[in-house]
């Protein structure tokens, strides 16, 4: 694990703790660190200063004034931006007598002929002529390092052996492969992987609605789902499977079945993936990482063994553990309704209260509160009275629950309990009165 903060004009604060938060919570350990290369200074000064004296790298005096004029006018003659190489020319020991006086960052001295060439595991054979590459900064004017020169340091002390990144670092990995050269270092093998895309094929960007990782768990997306939806972005099952856990992704996973075009987001697809995994969850298990969610996320104190009761009956109509509270609140929270919610089509508010007052009376004088006796028995009412059984159903749902939509209503009725059903009967009453 390296955190690479040598851009200080670019630290976010918190960014750190975030990234460490998300790789825990999605269970990917790490085996060394956290590294942090803004505490290792001392050593990417002394890499530099080895290549200034073997003259694979120089000191450079150009102030930002005389390189944005540069800038301008390549610019204006249709060219690329990229360094002249004026201070390329100084005689080294002159250069090294303006160190201590003068500002200056240390480059590196590209050479301008021939071909840097790699073979990418997932690209194949890519080539770039010397020609075009800039002679990059390596150590900045503050004493710290650019990326490139930091990651190439860290990746040969580290003893990486495989580079695996994103297809927009492609670009820089010749100005790697020329900082090995100019070190006499063995490089890494290179693979660079696709990037997301939105449906309508762009990049995947904030603009266009995608999160960090923290913001999906506080949607209520379990991590193994998540991570199994990962995966399979650009990358298939040698089986055709879809679901499947991350030790057998690690067990099956082969460079050469992903591939080069950038895989869609398809936020429809994890969705219904993370559903079959809340599907598929043992109750307690469920429970428990919903008492979790609803404390962190909902402030929201509930009992474990409350919840073991409810599982069963959400399971089938969630998708995220944050669709619990908004269809299942009803049964550990207060409960307000409008009322119009009481009106069905061509109803009055009078056969409304009819209604409720039979039911509320009929169960009052019920000694046995199990869901099929109260179904059976509520249907014999509807019976009894010619009322119609799905419209005296809704009314009834209405009235405990809060919504026109829950879970089972007889077994969301027997968890709730005689006492509960009735108070809420009885202000449904009052309402509707």
């Amino acid at each position: 694990m390296r955190i690479e903060d040598t851009d200080q004009s670019r630290l976010v604060k918190g960014a750190e703790q975030q990234i460490l938060e998300a790789l825990e919570w999605l269970g990917l350990r790490w085996d060394e660190g956290p590294f942090k290369q803004s505490q290792r200074l001392p050593i990417y000064k002394k890499y530099t200063e080895e290549l200034v004296e073997k003259g694979t790298a120089y000191y450079c005096f150009c102030t930002e004034a005389r390189l944005e004029d540069l800038r301008k006018k390549l610019q204006e003659g249709g060219l690329a931006p990229r360094y002249d190489g004026l201070c390329r020319r100084l005689d080294k020991e002159e250069a090294k007598k303006r160190i201590n006086k003068e500002e200056h960052v240390i480059r590196l001295a590209v050479p301008h002929e021939g071909v840097t060439h790699f073979n990418d595991l997932i690209r194949g054979e890519i080539n770039f002529e010397n020609s075009l590459l800039d002679d990059q900064v390596l150590l900045k004017s503050d004493g710290f390092p650019t990326y490139h020169l930091a990651v190439v340091v860290d990746d040969h002390l580290m003893e990486i052996t495989h580079v695996l990144r994103a297809e927009d670092w492609i670009s820089s990995t010749p100005k790697h492969l020329l900082l090995y050269e100019a070190f006499g270092w063995e490089p890494p093998v290179f693979g660079h992987l696709p990037l997301l895309r939105e449906t309508d094929r762009s990049k995947l960007s904030k603009r266009h609605g995608s999160v960090g990782i923290l913001e999906f768990k506080e949607e209520g997306y379990l991590p193994e789902a998540l991570l199994n939806f990962l995966a399979l972005l650009g990358w298939s099952h040698p089986q055709g499977k879809e679901l499947f856990p991350l030790d057998e992704f690690i067990a099956n996973l082969d460079l050469a079945r992903i591939s080069p075009t950038g895989p869609v987001f398809d936020r429809e697809k994890l969705d219904w993936m993370n559903g079959e995994y809340i599907r598929a969850m043992e109750t307690k298990i469920l429970a428990e990482r919903l008492v979790n969610y609803l404390k962190k996320y909902r402030g929201l104190e509930v009992d474990q063994a409350f919840l073991v009761k409810i599982v069963p009956l959400a399971r089938e109509r969630i998708k995220k553990l944050g669709e619990f509270e908004e269809l299942a609140g009803f049964f550990f929270k207060d409960i307000a309704w409008s009322k119009e919610m009481f009106f069905q089509k061509g109803e009055t508010g009078e056969s409304s209260k009819e209604r409720l007052a039979v039911v509320k009376d009929f169960f009052s004088k019920e000694p046995v509160w199990e869901a099929q006796v109260l179904e059976e028995k509520v249907r014999g009412l509807a019976k009894e009275h010619a009322w119609e059984t799905p419209k005296l159903f809704m009314l009834l749902r209405v009235a405990v629950t809060g919504q026109t939509v829950s879970p089972p209503l007889f077994e969301s009725m027997e968890i709730l309990g005689k006492e509960k059903v009735l108070a809420r009967l009885e202000k449904s009453l009052e309402l509707v009165g």
